[in-house]
């Protein structure tokens, strides 16, 4: 008897089939003490960066609690004895000028905020509705203005603002905190891209004039942006201590970073209260961003993905 002959290998055999799976899985991951590297290394370094963050601020809370004994005998990471011993956060409240900081830093932010949000979608607006004769060269000079640093400029609006007698009043810092926001305007720019022109054109096929285009669509649609300009602009204002420290001396006029800086000289041995001023400070920002950070993320990116 004849061996029978080989049959010839189809494409249909499991073997072609194998290859075909693994090409379409594309390439094997790394397995076994590689891919266990890999793993602890990055978590290693997630821990050390949260660390980084947490500690100091740990260390600061702890202190708050604190009495002038306990700081001075105790270690920085060593627990207070009692956690309801509220008299430093009393002190740095009642004579730290805490309540005159809030309602300074309030005011300043709400104006400021308002007029960049005002100020920021209608730059926007008109650079990316109209066309006009040096478009191209007012956003090249906004780009321009983003590279300067503001130390270097400082003299030359500090003379501005003497000219304008506004030195020693809350319109110097409200007056440089919304004129001068250029990223706000990119945001806006970019969020604004998104838009239809074709919502404009019905608008005007209705009767509808540029402003009212302007209040009625563009700036309801624009809501996502404004707050992330919100967010960002308003945690800026409440740290800002350069601004409001150069052109508001006066001590009546103090905001919440002056009011900490201030409160350093009569309590300047005495850690623990200025660390319960120091939370006093930052408790609300750290609120505000625990609350509103998704907002920053999807203002930042619903512009470009819609």
């Amino acid at each position: 008897m004849t061996a029978p002959a080989d049959r010839p290998v189809s494409a249909a055999t499991p073997e072609p089939r194998r290859a075909l799976r693994r090409t379409r899985r594309g390439p094997k991951r790394p397995q076994g003490a590689a891919a266990l590297t890999a793993t602890t290394i990055k978590y290693a370094s997630l821990i050390i960066a949260s660390l980084f963050a947490v500690v100091p601020l740990a260390t600061i809370f702890m202190l708050a609690f604190k009495t002038d004994r306990e700081q001075r005998t105790t270690g920085p990471l060593t627990p207070p004895s009692n956690w309801f011993n509220f008299d430093n956060f009393v002190v740095a409240f009642d004579q730290g000028g805490m309540v005159t900081g809030f309602l300074n830093t309030a005011i300043i932010l709400l104006v400021s905020v308002a007029g960049t949000i005002l100020i920021g979608t209608m730059s926007a607006y008109a650079l990316d509705r109209f066309r006009f004769r040096g478009r191209k060269l007012v956003m090249g000079l906004f780009l321009l203005a983003t590279l300067v640093p503001s130390v270097t400029t400082q003299v030359a609006t500090f003379q501005v603002v003497s000219a304008l007698e506004l030195f020693n009043t809350r319109g110097a810092a409200i007056l440089l905190f919304m004129g001068t926001d250029i990223v706000a305007i990119y945001i806006f720019l970019q969020f604004m891209q998104s838009i239809p022109v074709s919502l404009d054109e019905a608008a005007m096929l209705d009767g509808a004039n540029r402003f009212t285009i302007y209040w009625r669509i563009i700036l309801p649609l624009l809501k996502p942006a404004v707050a992330t300009v919100v967010i960002i602009k308003g945690i800026a204002i409440y740290n800002e201590f350069y601004i409001p420290f150069l052109y508001m001396p006066s001590q009546d006029l103090g905001v919440i970073s002056t009011s900490l800086f201030r409160f350093m000289g009569p309590f300047g041995a005495q850690w623990q209260i200025i660390a319960a001023g120091t939370i006093l400070v930052i408790i609300p920002t750290l609120v505000a961003f625990l609350f509103l950070q998704r907002y920053i993320y999807n203002g930042l990116t619903s512009g470009a993905t819609k």
